[in-house]
């Protein structure tokens, strides 16, 4: 099944303006899109690139920090999800696992896309000591995850992949996570009061917990968030 949901700067964002005559531009380098009475702040750099100009851009995510993170790059872009199988061969290589999930999302989507719809989609894994953490199926499963990471060195890794029915490109992008050692009261407090179900590893980094157990990284804090922009710009950027 296929879930939309219209996302980003306005509910009424379209790229085809010229015929409705409620649009009006202002310019500058941050600009605003004005529909009536109400207002949108934009970027002129952005709205210029080839692939934004061209494409309506589709998140196919549901996670309210892949969309914060695509909004904070100043694309307008809307969300509409495919419910897939996530499993993957049991002897595909660990570091190619979330590229090969997000492929699987993207063609769950792709084939009943517009032409000029450009789909991106993005799996999250957590690796600690080659093996893979997912996300905790009730509180006794996240508190074992988070004993597991205390004062540990674990890898998390994103694949993207995007693409139009003619174009396809995938990446994926690793961070590495050093963590302090954590408390029982700790992991105790946070697993009460926030939310770890929907995330790999058990824990959000920029949660509570991201704030006070992560020493360090080598790498993209976005990408531990669930989508490395960085890399999925520059992508957007060189697109055709």
């Amino acid at each position: 099944s296929h879930h939309f949901l219209t996302y980003g700067f306005c509910s009424n964002w379209s790229h085809n303006t010229s015929n409705d005559k409620n649009w009006i531009f202002k310019g500058g380098p941050m600009g605003k899109i004005c529909y009536g009475q109400r207002s949108y702040h934009f970027s002129l750099l952005v709205l210029a690139m080839d692939v934004i100009k061209n494409h309506t851009i589709i998140l196919g995510s549901q996670s309210p920090r892949r969309k914060k993170l695509l909004a904070g790059l100043d694309i307008p872009f809307e969300v509409r999800v495919a419910d897939i199988d996530e499993s993957f061969p049991s002897n595909m290589p660990i570091p190619k696992i979330a590229e090969y999930v997000a492929t699987q999302k993207w063609k769950a989507l792709i084939s009943n896309s517009k032409d000029d719809e450009l789909i991106i989609c993005s799996d999250t894994v957590v690796v600690l000591d080659k093996t893979i953490l997912e996300k905790p199926k009730d509180k006794k499963d996240g508190k074992q995850m988070l004993q597991k990471l205390s004062g540990q060195k674990h890898t998390v890794i994103t694949g993207v992949a995007l693409g139009t029915r003619n174009e396809f490109h995938s990446f994926s992008d690793s961070t590495h996570v050093y963590f302090a050692n954590l408390s029982a009261e700790e992991i105790d407090y946070y697993l009460d009061n926030y939310e770890p179900y929907d995330k790999a590893g058990s824990y959000g980094a920029q949660e509570w917990i991201g704030m006070m157990a992560i020493e360090k990284l080598e790498g993209s804090y976005y990408n531990v968030m669930g989508l490395p922009v960085q890399k999925l710009y520059q992508v957007l950027k060189n697109w055709g």
